[in-house]
């Protein structure tokens, strides 16, 4: 989950890769550092904190060379200390190595290599690596000894390494941690991800497990660990430089909310052709096997997992077919029932969600057709997947998802669309009903986002509560799990989502005149009259009731403390709506409260380890 940037160049690089090193912050922040080769000597400067703290401290910017890595840390071995701050060094001071993932030997590596003499100054697994390479370099050439200790090496790694003794050469690597590799004009970048080397490329290679990279600051030569060369292909990026900066918001958070309308009519762009759903070539599954699907069985980490539920409900009610949501960190520690007629899908943002490439990987043995849901071109998942339907939500920076979480609601019932159309569930009539309500959605989430006052309102009242229990049925169910979800991730205030009907059977207890129960509540014909019920029940002890409530409900706003009202639409669409104001009132109270609504604590953007 740390954040790895390097760059090689005919120019001086410190404003590139601070630059770059800035936009992938929200991978990890507990320490920060960066090393350039300088006169055949490594200048490494580090230290405990986020960029901007250490930068007071230490000034990156008077680092100079043409050559350098960064990385900033989300620690997992040894604590967060400058000591443990990548660059790490072997002990000669001439291989500099920045590291994400997780060295799964490195024990007996770092035994063995004790044994044989070597020094080490830190806690982490990522120092065996620079020690290890040192080793081999007794006997073999620079690339040799890079290759050699790879294949000695267990677990998970995207790696930038320099030799200070090769100054114009910039090396890196991945196994089952994101890397790509920048192509531009005179210079060349490695990076964990697209936003970070935007400003100055969009070319990108993306590396495969156990591949090797040298980088030059005009050439790129890529090899596996058993020195077969490789031709890649560049792919070009269509996000634009702007769509991955702030652009006068306070935070990243922020706009990324308010760019939902725009991220959803991206979304639908193109796919909806007059009653029929099309997606691209990637998406690469047949209709006779789609017609003859028995199960689908969905995977997925945090926010997407609450976007697989809110799936399945569409899927079962609109195409009849039987789904299942699993946590992709558990799917694959059993034995799961697959078939040829199962289809298989993997949702995450990133497309380098670790348990779900895992996951994923595990499906792929039983041999059932895959596919990805994701916001990422050319990432893991998508690699890997049978078909693809990417979610165009642009660039997401905010560690708390927003975009990516309503734009694969959209994705979801697309599919579900079309399936039902395949399979005959649904009639003309009302697949044009469903398309026509979707085609609304992008204008009604911006008629919600324009009611924000009564969102900061409810933010300004209760941002130093301390609990809240927030309640949905049905499809909403999830979209309280996911409000919940949001106000833990950046509020750090404790918050349980629950399906109304089971706040009788415990939750209940909990409920007095301090409580916040945020209940998600549009007017429908299967669960409004359920949920009335359920807003009694609280007001009945006290509670503060927060609704969601649909235009012109006369009745909630009689039973509640504050309404929130989103437009009428259907059913299975009133959950992009609903969430949004629990997006707003999550992100406003955190910002109250005075934290770092994009960077919280302890929360990386993408978990790249299990």
């Amino acid at each position: 989950m740390c954040g790895i940037v390097g760059v090689v160049s005919s120019k001086e690089i410190n404003e590139k890769l601070f630059n770059g090193l800035s936009n992938l912050e929200y991978r990890g922040y507990d320490s920060v550092g960066m090393c350039f080769i300088n006169n055949k000597n490594f200048k490494i400067k580090k230290g405990v904190g986020k960029l901007e703290e250490v930068h007071k401290k230490v000034n990156f910017l008077r680092l100079q060379g043409n050559v350098g890595i960064g990385h900033c840390r989300w620690s997992t071995h040894g604590g967060v200390t400058k000591k443990n701050a990548h660059p790490h060094v072997d002990c000669k001071n001439k291989i500099s190595v920045v590291h994400n993932g997780i060295i799964e030997n490195y024990s007996e590596l770092k035994d063995e290599l004790i044994r044989q003499g070597h020094k080490f100054y830190s806690q982490t697994d990522t120092e065996v690596i620079a020690h290890l390479i040192e080793d081999n370099l007794k006997d073999s050439r620079i690339e040799d000894a890079v290759k050699l200790a790879l294949n000695k090496i267990e677990g998970s790694y995207a790696l930038g390494i320099l030799f200070a003794d090769a100054p114009e050469k910039l090396f890196a690597a991945r196994n089952e941690s994101p890397l790509i590799i920048g192509v531009g004009g005179n210079e060349n970048f490695i990076a964990s991800d697209v936003p970070s080397i935007l400003s100055y490329t969009n070319k990108i290679i993306y590396l495969e497990d156990k591949e090797i990279a040298v980088l030059t600051k005009d050439k790129v030569k890529i090899f596996d660990l058993n020195g077969v060369n490789k031709n890649k292909k560049i792919h070009a990026i269509n996000w634009s430089a702007e769509a991955a900066q702030k652009s006068g918001y306070k935070h990243f958070m922020l706009k990324e909310i308010y760019e939902q309308p725009r991220a959803i009519a991206d979304t639908l762009n193109e796919r909806i052709r007059n009653s029929d759903v099309v997606f691209e070539k990637e998406f690469n599954l047949k209709n006779d096997f789609l017609r003859k699907i028995s199960r689908i069985v969905v995977v997925a980490c945090g926010t997407s997992w609450h976007a697989a539920l809110v799936g399945k409900f569409m899927l079962e009610e609109l195409a009849k077919i039987p789904t299942e949501v699993e946590y992709a960190s558990e799917f694959r520690y059993r034995h799961p029932l697959l078939d040829n007629n199962t289809l298989f899908i993997a949702i995450s943002q990133s497309g380098e969600t670790a348990d779900t490439i895992a996951a994923l990987k595990e499906a792929k043995k039983y041999g059932v057709k895959t596919l990805s849901i994701c916001n990422v071109m050319g990432s893991s998942i998508t690699r890997i997947s049978d078909g693809v339907i990417y979610t165009r939500a642009g660039p997401e920076i905010g560690v708390a998802s927003t975009k990516a979480f309503t734009t694969q609601l959209a994705v979801l019932y697309l599919l579900t669309i079309l399936l039902a159309k395949l399979r005959k569930t649904l009639n003309e009539k009302q697949v044009k009903v469903m398309i026509e309500g979707i085609r609304k959605i992008p204008l009604q989430l911006q008629s919600v986002l324009d009611e924000d006052y009564e969102i900061l309102k409810c933010a300004d009242l209760y941002y130093h509560k301390l609990n809240s229990i927030y309640l949905g049925r049905g499809v909403n169910f999830p979209i309280a799990l996911e409000g919940a979800l949001k106000l833990k991730e950046v509020s750090y205030i404790h918050a349980e989502g629950y399906p109304a009907a089971e706040m009788k059977h415990g939750p209940i207890a909990l409920i007095d005149k301090n409580m916040p129960v945020v209940v998600i509540a549009p007017h429908d014909i299967y669960t409004y009259k359920k949920v009335l019920g359920n807003i009694e029940e609280v007001k009945a002890r006290g509670g503060i009731i927060i609704a969601i409530a649909t235009d012109n409900d006369d009745n909630i706003p009689k039973k509640s403390k504050h309404t929130i009202f989103i437009p009428k639409t259907l059913y299975t669409l009133s959950s992009i709506l609903a969430v949004v104001p629990l997006q707003l009132l999550a992100y406003h109270i955190a910002d109250k409260l005075g934290y770092d609504v994009d960077k919280p604590r302890n929360l990386s953007k993408t978990v790249t380890v299990e």
